[in-house]
């Protein structure tokens, strides 16, 4: 489910996970994570690049096999306390969850093409643990509109509110620049300079990882969460809809 491949010090991880458009399952969850702690521990790597097959970054948690949201917790902050850059690259879909990851992740590159939506309120659920990195990076206007209708937007949008660091037709050369400058960075002190930079989202993480992940707990075993499931698994409304 993640495949890994090194160039000149950037190791990259992909999820490979395409027949449920790379659904955070608890298997994908633990696989990325143990894939993560040796990237951070290898001296040979520079900055993490994290891709995906297919043709979603990921739907977000897998509905069959959901992840437990304490695990997630654990996922997102090792994305953020990485002591390497973290680097998004998307050329597909990001929904719910996925964007949870994207926002974890240091700098987030997309292609035009990408499309993105919080649909969680669609399913009876809220953003709640995702929020951890979502909330202290992205424009909160933006987020309330997109929290609370489950719209979709576009990657010109993801960018302008900040879950994006840029779109381009083609996201390779976006990130060109981009991981030449972190190979061309000191070890030491792009680990130092990622420790300013996230301070304040490791600090939502100390104050509210518990409350969240408790209200994840709470509304995915709501009688809402398991019609709305349901409904989007059987490919129909639910029973809400007016």
């Amino acid at each position: 489910m993640i495949a890994r491949s090194r160039a000149r010090g950037v190791e990259t991880l992909t999820l490979d996970s395409p027949h449920n458009r790379n659904a955070l399952s608890a298997a994908l969850v633990g696989e990325l994570a143990g894939a993560l702690t040796e990237a951070g521990a290898d001296t040979g790597v520079r900055a993490v690049v994290l891709a995906h097959t297919g043709t979603t970054f990921s739907a977000g948690a897998d509905l069959r096999d959901p992840p437990d949201p304490d695990a997630l917790v654990a996922l997102l902050r090792q994305l953020v306390e990485l002591p390497k850059p973290v680097v998004a690259r998307v050329t597909g879909h990001v929904r719910a969850g996925g964007l949870g990851l994207l926002a974890a992740c240091d700098i987030a590159a997309a292609a035009h093409t990408a499309t993105f939506a919080f649909t969680e309120v669609r399913i009876g659920v809220a953003p709640a643990v995702i929020s951890l990195p979502v909330l202290p990076r992205t424009d909160p206007r933006a987020l309330a509109r997109y929290y609370l209708t489950g719209e979709r937007f576009d990657a010109a949008e993801a960018a302008r509110i900040g879950l994006l660091t840029a779109a381009g037709d083609d996201v390779d050369a976006v990130l060109e620049p981009v991981l030449d400058g972190v190979r061309r960075a000191s070890p030491e002190a792009l680990a130092e300079t990622k420790r300013l930079l996230t301070a304040r989202v490791l600090e939502a993480f100390d104050r509210d990882a518990a409350g969240l992940t408790a209200l994840s707990a709470r509304l995915f075993s709501s009688a809402q969460a398991r019609e709305g499931m349901t409904a989007f698994l059987e490919r129909r409304d639910p029973e809400w809809v007016v």
